[in-house]
């Protein structure tokens, strides 16, 4: 049974959600302040983070920060329609998707399911690739870097998986999406562009000039070290 701990402050829209969700098979944790979803971080110990970006005291953006300092929890991310700027801010900070609010209850049942989907090696390759100063398992979902190991959210691991199961070859953001983050329809390729930056942060010796994730202008992305 999956554990979400949902931060919210409206209480009619938490209290719908975690019926919902409840109803769906998930064991639900909600509360209406970062500071008391951050105390329920330990106590909880959920599989997953639904935070809503509009909180009083410490508001969405950091506490998605603060997590992602020390976690590798799956976070997705609660946005007033129209809030495009709080997007790209929380996506940078480390969240995994964004759902806009209103949501039916299994638009976000199948997001949250999408996000817990454990990864699995492609049949036939080998546990363990090694690309330049990078050593990918696939089989315990670890990356590491001259000898290393990163810290990697979620979606990030997703996208390096996907992406390195078939070097040199070029991937669309439409693509992308609809592999790693699993958005069947045409989606918000700010998700990918937000989390190739991330992950250039951390495998890159220089992220402005990037050896591993290259962008070819017009049509997309592509793996393979220089």
């Amino acid at each position: 049974m999956p554990r979400v701990l949902l931060i919210e402050d409206d209480p009619s829209v938490r209290e719908g959600v975690e019926l919902g969700l409840r109803r769906r098979g998930h064991e639900v944790c909600g509360v209406g302040t970062g500071e008391a979803g951050l105390a329920a971080l330990g106590e909880f110990r959920p599989d997953l983070l639904l935070l809503d970006l509009m909180l009083p005291g410490m508001n969405g953006v950091q506490i998605c920060r603060q997590v992602r300092e020390a976690s590798q929890l799956p976070i997705i991310m609660l946005t007033a329609r129209g809030d495009d700027f709080d997007v790209v801010v929380g996506l940078e900070a480390g969240a995994d998707d964004y759902i806009v609010k209103p949501a039916r209850t299994d638009v976000i049942d199948a997001r949250i399911r999408a996000v817990l989907r454990r990864i699995e090696a492609p049949a036939g390759r080998p546990s363990v690739e090694v690309h330049g100063e990078l050593a990918v398992d696939r089989a315990g979902l670890t990356v590491s870097k001259g000898g290393q190991r990163l810290t990697l959210a979620p979606s990030e691991l997703r996208l390096l998986l996907y992406m390195t199961a078939a070097p040199e070859q070029v991937f669309s953001r439409q693509q992308l999406l609809e592999h790693v983050w699993e958005h069947s329809y045409h989606g918000d390729a700010r998700l990918v562009d937000a989390c190739v930056r991330r992950l250039r942060n951390k495998i890159e010796d220089v992220p402005g000039t990037p050896r591993y994730i290259q962008t070819l202008r017009g049509f997309g992305y592509r793996f393979g070290p220089l």
